[in-house]
């Protein structure tokens, strides 16, 4: 593997892009220092380019670089949490490209801690904007193979660190306008950071002035089948129907398979919110893959624990269905 990432770093100081392995997903990476790089990431993904890019860094220590600003809570937060998925966004440097920003004058930073992506970027010394390595909108890349089927040929480099331990991308919180904002929810909860602020952070209000960022838009992480949530009362009703009609249909639920039909392909998800988030994206592409007229999920609980995976299913139901452009 030390080869490897030296060929990754070569490829990176060269202004190509390297797909590497984060604890939550996979990242398409180029140096952030370079705008010419970073717009490959947006040509690779089809990702809109005022859409902003998270920056990973090799440590905290990195923060000064790319921030003009650092608040004693990106401190205590970043001594707490990092490595680790949690991204703050900070006030930006002069220098820092609006490729990065989107156009913005804020910017997204956060040490992964997967010993992969932590070696690579001590390798690198600097700063690698990664999305996620997909295409834009679709399901997340959780495995180095994930990466290849969706991008191919389009990323010189795939650093397989096996499957993301996480599973869903980092939590977002903003720090730039004073009172800590939750703009997305990940593994690291409210009540986590609350235990480190102080004090509760807002919770982003639906089209409230804040930083534009990544996975906020409403149709995000979805599949190209059309994708229904439904309640685990509203699960039965939903397959009675199907097979009436005789459509072939995928479910992921929880609980253990209730109806057996030719029809029908039933995925048993963890029934607890860490284990549902780390298996979702690598279940929602293998059923994806089947050919269904839709997959069903059955609606998890309420409440803080469920809150980021909710959010991941409310947005992939919002872009299910529809074909990429390019």
């Amino acid at each position: 593997m030390r080869a490897e990432i030296a060929r990754a770093v070569a490829l990176l100081r060269a202004g190509e892009l390297v797909a590497f392995p984060t604890e939550t997903v996979y990242g398409l990476g180029a140096d952030a220092a370079n705008a010419a790089a970073v717009a490959k990431i947006f040509a690779a993904k089809g990702r809109p380019s005022e859409h902003p890019l998270i920056v990973h860094l090799p440590s905290a220590d990195h923060l000064a670089r790319w921030a003009r600003e650092l608040p004693a809570e990106a401190e205590k937060l970043a001594a707490a949490f990092w490595p680790g998925p949690l991204t703050l966004i900070l006030r930006r440097r002069p220098e820092v490209h609006d490729a990065v920003t989107g156009g913005q004058d804020t910017v997204g930073l956060r040490v992964p801690s997967h010993p992969l992506a932590l070696e690579l970027l001590a390798a690198f010394d600097g700063g690698i904007a990664a999305p996620s390595a997909n295409r834009f909108g679709r399901i997340s890349p959780t495995t180095a193979a994930h990466v290849r089927e969706e991008l191919g040929g389009r990323v010189p480099l795939v650093l397989d660190g096996g499957a993301c331990p996480v599973g869903i991308e980092s939590t977002i919180l903003d720090l730039s306008r004073g009172a800590p904002v939750l703009l997305r929810p990940g593994a690291i909860g409210a009540a986590d950071l609350a235990r480190v602020l102080g004090r509760a952070p807002e919770l982003a209000a639906p089209k409230a002035e804040a930083p534009r960022v990544s996975g906020s838009l409403e149709a995000h992480y979805a599949p190209r089948t059309p994708l229904q949530l439904v309640s685990s009362d509203g699960l039965l009703f939903a397959l009675r129907d199907a097979l009436v009609a005789g459509e072939k249909v995928a479910v992921l639920a929880p609980t253990a398979q209730a109806i057996s039909h030719d029809l029908v392909t039933w995925t048993q998800a963890p029934a607890e919110p860490a284990g549902f988030a780390h298996d979702l994206y690598a279940s929602l592409r293998a059923l994806d893959a089947l050919g269904c007229v839709r997959i069903l999920v059955q609606q998890p609980p309420a409440g803080e624990a469920w809150l980021a995976v909710n959010d991941r299913l409310r947005r992939a139901a919002a872009g299910s269905g529809e074909e990429d452009e390019t």
